[in-house]
Order: C-alpha cells, then structure tokens, then sequence
C-alpha cells in the first residue's frame, strides 16, 4: 500500500516581531488580557510590501533543502491559504514558477482558513495514493496582518503571519506515512468567523469578524469529535500519540482537546506563545519547529488537528 511519507519540511516567519505591548499603544487592551484569553505573547508582522507568495517561497526553499531534493524533483505544489497575493493566479503558481519547476505539474490554491493546510495535506495524501504524483510541497502560508481591522481589540491581536512547507513521497514503507486524514465543514456556522468583504460583494478583501465565545464552543467540541473519530478510524487510543500537533490558535482551546485525551502537555507541540494564529501555516510551523528542535522523530505517532472560520474542522493521523 501506498503511503504519503513527510521527507522535509521547512519554515519561514517575518522579521518584524510585534509584542502584546507593542499593541497597547494601538487599541485598548493589555498584555495581561490577551495572555490570559490567548495564551499570546508576540507575533510575526510582515514587511510592507512582502507577499503570502513571500513567505511561501522562503518555506519552500528551506523544505527543499530538508528533504535533499530539487525543486525538478516535485511534481506539484498546494498552497493552503486565505490571504492570496491576488485573486488569481494562484499562490501556488507563483511558487512554482519562483522555484524554478520547470517540469510542470499541478499548481493551485486550498482555502479552508485555518484547517486550510490539513484539507491540503489531505488532497496531497490523496493524489499520491492514485498514484498521479509521486513527490508533492505542500505549504501553508498566511498574511493575516492584511486583512485584520487594527481598532478591533478581540481579533487584531490575535493573529499572526508566517509559512511552513512539508514535501511528501509515496512510500512502500508500512512503518510511516499519512495513515487517514479526516476533514469536515458546517456552512451553517459561517457567521461566527467571517470577512467583512470579497471580490463578488464588496470587491475588497474585507477584515476579519468574529464572534469569539461561538467559535471557542463549537472549537472545543467539534475538535474532540474529529480527534475520537480519526483514533476510532484507525483503531487506536489516545495513549498511543507520541504528538499532538494542534493549529496554534487559543492555548485554552488547545488545553481543553488535550485534556479530553488524556494528554499531558509536554506531548503537545506548541508555537501559539511566540507565532500567534497563523491560520492555515500554523501547523507546519509547529511542526518544523518541533523537528528542528530534535522533538519529533521517525516512527512517532503524530496527531494534527485544526478548525478554521467555514466552519471546517479536520485532523490527520501520521506516522512520522
């Protein structure tokens, strides 16, 4: 059986670092109030001027030089992401022109928010197992500084921008790989977590709405759910992730799928303190993170989990 194994992974994150002090000079809040409700302490802001595609290239590169590989080596790219340079072309052909892949192959966007890169890996995993591509990149880049209103205290300060990029090869090895992806969507709670604009209504991009006790609720539930689902679907237990590798949006929201697990802390990657919401890049940054720190290692068990405005929700099981 064919598996998707992750072969490299990469990550970039901007310059500009922006503190929750930082922010008291701009709307009324204090550091005290986002660390509390958040678990924020800083977050990346983008160069003006300095592109999704930007941060996505930067990740990308450094992707490629974990896995040893060139970029003629790939057969496509995904792009996970909710802040496109431009309504079309795609991020994901930017890269692969950037990246020099000459070769072709399939190039195009995935936009699910913040579940945005677990449905890539999920349509990555599965081109790989129709055997239609046999090395994919898979990234998840975000600019979320542009599309956040700056007076609104509840949203401004908790996002983030950034990329992280994994590169995945179909693999004979029974021992690795993506084992099942599972992903969701509930259109009826699109309300709760929204922009403001769009190229067919308003023709702006819009700013970022959200109505934070509804998607703190439904998060901590619909992410318990998804999580026993993918366990049940595999015929594992809790006890037997080595990872919990969740999107880095709320530490409550992450305390609360862990503590329904049964998983201690220190089994639970966390980047939220330093990196923010990220959206659809905070897991690969999470996760580069964790193994260039020397945490994660070959033969682990690792669970991904995510839920993004939509409402869309997912998680993958992987055998890193």
């Amino acid at each position: 059986m064919t598996r998707s194994v992750i072969i490299g992974t990469g990550s970039y994150l901007p310059d500009r670092i922006v503190t929750n002090k930082d922010l008291e000079s701009i709307v009324e809040t204090t550091d005290e109030w986002i660390v509390q409700r958040s678990g924020i302490r800083e977050r990346r802001i983008a160069a003006d001027g300095q592109p999704t595609s930007d941060l996505a290239l930067h990740a990308a590169q450094k992707a490629l030089e974990a896995s040893g590989l060139k970029a003629t080596d790939l057969d496509g790219v995904i792009v996970a992401t909710t802040t496109p340079d431009q309504t079309f072309p795609s991020v994901a052909v930017k890269v692969q022109s950037s990246l020099g892949m000459n070769s072709g192959g399939l190039a195009f966007d995935v936009q699910a928010v913040c579940t945005g890169f677990v449905y890539a890996l999920a349509v990555a995993d599965n081109f790989i197992k129709l055997g239609q591509v046999k090395r994919i990149l898979v990234i998840g880049a975000e600019k979320m500084s542009s599309i956040l209103n700056w007076s609104d205290r509840t949203t401004c300060v908790l996002f983030g921008d950034g990329a992280g990029a994994v590169i995945l090869e179909a693999s004979e090895d029974k021992d690795r790989g993506i084992l099942s992806t599972h992903l969701h969507a509930n259109g009826n709670l699109r309300e709760i977590l929204y922009t403001d604009g769009g190229p067919s209504t308003t023709g702006q991009a819009g700013k970022i709405v959200m109505l934070g006790k509804e998607v703190f609720k439904n998060a901590v539930n619909l992410m318990a759910e998804v999580v026993q689902e993918t366990l049940e679907h595999n015929k594992m237990t809790a006890d037997q992730i080595d990872w919990l590798v969740p999107h880095q949006a709320n530490i409550r929201i992450i305390q609360s799928t862990a503590e329904k697990l049964n998983l201690d802390i220190s089994k639970v990657v966390l980047t939220v303190e330093k990196h923010g919401n990220t959206s659809a890049a905070s897991i690969p940054l999470a996760l580069d993170e964790a193994i260039s720190h020397g945490r994660l290692n070959k033969g682990q068990l690792l669970l991904v989990e995510a839920l993004g405005g939509g409402l869309t929700w997912g998680a993958a099981l992987v055998r890193f």
